[in-house]
């Protein structure tokens, strides 16, 4: 197994603004197709993401999938959600990450399935995700102390409008609970990050933890509506949909769109990165990343 060179958190340790790629898994991916997403987004970004089975839509396990990424010298950034396992299952997965040497998680509570999705299955939701992340703070302080590698853990955090006075209570409590960075659901309403991330620097906890913006690269009309309707608080501008409609070409336009999201959230105090995924081919994120010209 090789060693990452570089580390999603020595990059959000020593970098202004570092950045995720996100990998797009369907059920029917082989391990070829995970390192040909994998390898086409690495010399992109700081870290690589599984995801674990968004919208109900299963694909490999991420365990395996994480593994894979190791293998190849690419640092995974391995998301796990309650919603399909109890806590039993959960620690289990956890310590199994442990174990592969995976360092990065993010650990979240998960969303609920959506209503027409087909077959219907129970969810589980047996813990949140502060207890969730006690256990994997406790799960790393065993880990220091044989003298292997500490966890480095997320979780998620819901970008809104806030009214004056409010306080970020509940990101501050996920980082009590062992949260060291943070990460938003879909994103790319500049404005109203910028908003928001004015009451968390206020409250401190851009200090505390580091915040990362996902911001989804769309490809096409559809792709367009179909986050609107599918990704729970996703943030888009009003008029996204007809300016989609408008461009000559949908892909360029959105990478290029992209691509100016990430240079302006880059300006926003408090945020230290962003998380990029895309419907589309692994290839439009490497193009945005590049026109960003972040460097």
């Amino acid at each position: 197994m090789d060693t990452p060179s570089r580390t999603f958190r020595d990059a959000l340790r020593t970098k202004d603004f570092a950045l995720v790629g996100q990998l797009r898994l369907h059920q029917d991916d082989s391990r070829d197709d995970l390192i040909r997403q994998a390898e086409c987004l690495s010399p992109a970004v700081d870290a690589v993401a599984v995801t674990d089975n968004p919208y109900g839509l299963v694909h490999m396990s991420g365990l395996a999938a994480a593994s894979i990424l190791l293998q190849h010298g690419i640092d995974p950034v391995l998301q796990f959600s309650a919603r399909d396992r109890n806590r039993i299952a959960l620690k289990s997965e956890l310590l199994g990450a442990a174990a592969l040497g995976v360092t990065s998680l993010v650990l979240q509570r998960g969303n609920k399935l959506p209503e027409d999705g087909q077959p219907q299955v129970k969810e589980v939701f047996d813990t949140g995700a502060k207890k969730f992340l006690a256990a994997a703070k406790q799960l790393s302080s065993f880990q220091v102390a044989q003298g292997l590698p500490e966890l480095f853990l997320g979780t998620m955090a819901t970008v809104f409008d806030p009214d004056e006075g409010w306080q970020p209570s509940e990101v501050k409590a996920k980082v009590e609970a062992g949260a060291q960075f943070v990460q938003t659901q879909a994103c790319l309403n500049v404005a109203l990050l910028r908003r928001y991330m004015k009451f968390l620097v206020a409250a401190q906890v851009s200090r505390r933890c580091h915040v990362l913006v996902s911001v989804p690269l769309l490809t096409s009309v559809e792709s367009a509506r179909w986050l609107a309707a599918n990704h729970r608080g996703a943030v888009i501008p009003d008029g996204l949909v007809g300016q989609f409609k408008r461009a000559k070409d949908a892909e360029s336009f959105g990478i290029a769109f992209c691509a100016e999201t990430l240079q302006a959230i880059r300006e926003i105090p408090g945020v230290g990165g962003a998380n990029l995924s895309t419907t589309g081919n692994p290839e439009a994120i490497v193009a945005a990343v590049d026109q960003a010209a972040l460097d």
